[in-house]
């Protein structure tokens, strides 16, 4: 096992090491491949390295940019907008010829996250009907490998695939299911850049520095660091005993995995921050539900650093929440998955062009892997057709606005209903707790009052204070709106969490 290991951090190595060019070869990170897209409507860079001083043209359809390396041997150019459509061919002009043919030009989005987002289409509902329909030439992805490391990686040996047949079964599901409806509605081509890593924690995608700098994660970071100095002495000996010897195969793992600080963000994000894109699309937070209270911070501090390293402005960034899992409970009960939701969900006051696809509805009790994933994507979708392509459709989930006590009762407001509610199954809302001062929840009944709101009361609280909704690892839960979109699950408040102080 531990020769494994080494030979894992062996092959790290080389990957950075191949990453830099050859004396006087021009070379683009693998982003850049044949069949790739580019994003519409905007300039985009692209970058490459040479020998230091080495003069670089660019041409593409009528476009011709030139730029020399710089004593690091990095150079970049802007190609102005080009016409959706295509194809083109890019060729880059050193002391060598990189020549990239079959290049589009669209829409292209980030898919990311962890083990949801990766989930590929032969995994996902009814596999074998989709790629038999999968004859979308203009729909590519390019996935990335995982690859852990405290250093960047300035490239990787992927490249961009065309959808087809047979290759749509290798494709991220929520991903392939997101472009094929923006595909279908914009009629243009759609490229995805798919980097998700199954299990991975958000701190993973945030560089070092930041987090080290910021004060509110310095115990995650500081049990990292005794994580590091513990393999630091260990590797370092050769007379361990059989615990120690497991105990240094378990660090291998940690150092070279998905939930060390900054270990995809230099492994994975590094070799294609930049790249054009109109957006993300994020499937994550499974892996930092213990540490939920945590995450109101860290998943903000995601977004922003991405947005600040990609350089493109705050480009859209939409998430899915968390949906149900694990076992139904009886009987009301603290969540650390519920506290997650909760972080996720206020993260959207917090940063502009953000969004949030609620799934409540559509996950597994006994799979943490639900199959269903068309549904997740359509609801990504709308956020991007609605906002960033002008389309009137709803795209927002009903979400808790204020609350009133009127005696034994407590009367909810709410935004973003729309037309009005859907109760599903049962006439009656389902999933609603109220509690009083003691904060004891019990199950609530609840009705529609002919304004939209909702009240909620108990015989068992005569004077609630608080009122929660789908407020548990898997909530048996049935409010939509008539357009379909699913109560995003709240509390009314603010009493200490299961995961608060949590590092």
């Amino acid at each position: 096992m531990l020769q494994r290991f080494r030979h894992i951090a062996a092959a790290v190595l080389i990957t950075s090491l191949l990453a830099a060019p050859a004396s006087a070869d021009v070379q683009l990170p693998n982003v850049f491949s044949s069949s790739m897209v580019l994003q519409q409507k905007q300039q985009n860079k692209v970058w490459g390295k040479a020998e230091p001083g080495e003069a670089v043209t660019v041409t593409i359809d009528s476009q011709t940019h030139q730029a020399k390396a710089d004593d690091q041997g990095r150079w970049h150019v802007m190609l102005e907008p080009l016409k959706v459509g295509g194809p083109y061919t890019l060729v880059v002009q050193g002391n060598n010829k990189v020549q990239f043919d079959d290049v589009l030009v669209g829409e292209v989005w980030v898919c990311s996250g962890q083990s949801n987002m990766a989930w590929t289409v032969d995994r996902s509902t009814n596999p074998d009907l989709e790629r038999l329909a999968a004859h979308y030439p203009q729909i590519r992805m390019i996935n990335f490998p995982q690859v852990g490391s405290q250093e960047p990686i300035w490239t990787h040996d992927v490249q961009w695939q065309v959808c087809s047949p047979e290759t749509v079964g290798n494709f991220s599901a929520v991903g392939y299911f997101f472009a094929r409806q923006l595909h279908e509605t914009l009629d243009v081509p759609v490229g995805m850049i798919n980097n998700a890593w199954g299990g991975s924690a958000a701190e993973a995608w945030v560089d070092r520095k930041t987090l080290a700098e910021d004060g509110r994660f310095d115990g995650l970071m500081e049990r990292w660091k005794s994580m590091e100095d513990r393999y630091a002495e260990l590797s370092g000996r050769d007379d361990l005993d059989a615990n120690q010897k497991k105990e240094l195969t378990n660090l291998m793992r940690a150092m070279g995995g998905n939930q060390r600080p900054a270990n995809i963000y230099n492994g994975v994000l590094e070799s294609h921050l930049g790249y054009g894109i109109r957006g993300a699309i994020w499937y994550q937070g499974e892996s930092n539900a213990g540490r939920a209270y945590q995450y109101r911070d860290l998943f903000p501090l995601m977004i922003s650093r991405w947005r600040e390293e990609w350089g493109q402005g705050d480009f859209p960034f939409y998430w899915v929440q968390l949906a149900d899992f694990r076992a139904e409970t009886a009987e009301p009960q603290e969540s650390d998955w519920a506290e997650l939701r909760e972080a996720q969900t206020m993260t959207m006051d917090k940063l502009p062009h953000t969004g949030e696809a609620v799934i409540i509805d559509i996950g597994e009790g006994k799979d943490i892997h639900p199959r269903n994933k068309y549904d997740v994507a359509l609801r990504l979708a709308r956020w991007a057709l609605a906002n960033q392509y002008g389309i009137e459709i709803p795209f927002q989930s009903p979400r808790f606005k204020s609350m009133e006590i009127e005696g034994s009762k407590a009367i909810l407001s709410f935004d973003h209903v729309g037309p009005g509610w859907r109760p599903f199954d049962v006439p009656q809302p389902r999933g609603f707790a109220i509690a009083g001062e003691d904060r004891k929840f019990v199950w609530a009944d609840a009705k529609i009052l002919p304004d939209g709101r909702i009240e909620v009361s108990s015989s068992e609280v005569s004077e609630p204070v608080a009122v929660r909704y789908g407020w548990a690892d898997n909530p048996v839960v049935n409010m939509y709106s008539q357009t379909d979109l699913p109560l995003t699950p709240f509390r009314t408040d603010d009493w200490d969490g299961v995961t608060k102080g949590k590092q």
